[in-house]
């Protein structure tokens, strides 16, 4: 990794000493063997991947995200559109299940490259999540420190994240962020991946209200201090990748992992989708032609 800039995660300073911070390897030349991807995978608990998509078909899907940000009003008309620049005074964060809607997303992250790659991982015929994550961060804080299992725990265990950044992310334009081997820690961490973020207490008050209007009462993250966090869990690296269009990385559900602070005027964009056998359970909130997500048909009571 070349000098590395000053990064924060959440607003704290990452400690970037070899010991506490690194890349994430790629396994570009594993492509096509599907043993050794899944072998990388139960030894890394995720699998980057330099340079899988044509990079014209990301560029197209960002210049789609980057027109609709322009309708919205949120880029700058000052700079080209394509370099997302965030208008004077406007969201750090802009999350948006609309921008997902462009078909040239779709194609990015229901075509046949992808879908092929998890058929081939899996070992068979694979069922995408229908909700997209679309995500557009500016200057600000990035996304705290969580494992995916809470917001999407209700099917089959094994179901897998897939990263896609749309255009180059500098490390200090922020970007996805894993903590080594924290899939390995669901002893450890057993509390919190056991809960769903949409289950709430009948009889706590608070909860009921929050619930029955369609509000998280807990929003599912595992901590706002990445810092101690990794102390937490054994000292693990926080790993991450000067990301370029054309990049993707895929993940567990009980990986930690969240966004690094984009401490410049440009938007990051991305999605994240998810994929599992389609032989196997699949949570109810985010399939259909309009999941439900986390809305109030989606919470669950119980007597804690």
């Amino acid at each position: 990794m070349p000098t590395l800039p000053s990064l924060s995660f959440r607003g704290l300073t990452l400690d970037l000493a070899d010991s506490a911070f690194g890349e994430m390897r790629s396994s570009e030349h594993l492509l096509g063997n599907a043993a050794a991807l899944r072998e990388r995978l139960d030894e890394d608990g995720f699998i980057f991947i330099r340079n899988f998509f044509d990079r014209d078909l990301i560029m197209n899907a960002r210049a789609a995200l980057c027109r609709r940000l322009t309708a919205r009003g949120l880029i700058d008309p000052n700079y080209p559109e394509d370099e997302a620049v965030m208008v004077s005074g406007g969201s750090s964060a802009v999350w948006s299940t609309l921008l997902g809607e462009d078909p040239e997303v779709h194609r990015v992250v229901f075509g046949p490259e992808i879908l092929g790659f998890y058929e081939q991982l899996l070992g068979g015929p694979v069922r995408h999540y229908d909700h997209i994550w679309t995500r557009g961060i500016a200057r600000g804080l990035g996304t705290a420190p969580h494992c995916d299992k809470v917001y999407m725990g209700r099917g089959t265990a094994n179901v897998l994240t897939c990263w896609v950044p749309y255009g180059d992310v500098p490390l200090e334009q922020g970007g996805l962020i894993v903590l080594e081997k924290s899939y390995q820690k669901a002893q450890v961490l057993r509390s919190y991946l056991s809960r769903d973020v949409d289950n709430y207490c009948e009889n706590r008050p608070a909860e009921a209200e929050a619930a029955h209007a369609g509000r998280f009462y807990w929003g599912g993250e595992l901590s706002n201090n990445a810092i101690t966090l990794r102390e937490k869990l054994g000292g693990a690296r926080w790993l991450t990748a000067e990301w370029r269009a054309g990049d993707f990385v895929t993940f567990k559900l009980t990986m930690v992992h969240g966004g690094l602070d984009n401490q410049t005027d440009r938007i990051r964009l991305s999605t994240d989708c998810r994929y599992q056998l389609a032989s196997e359970p699949v949570d109810e909130r985010w399939v259909g032609e309009n999941p439900i997500g986390h809305s109030s048909a989606a919470k669950r009571g119980r007597i804690c």
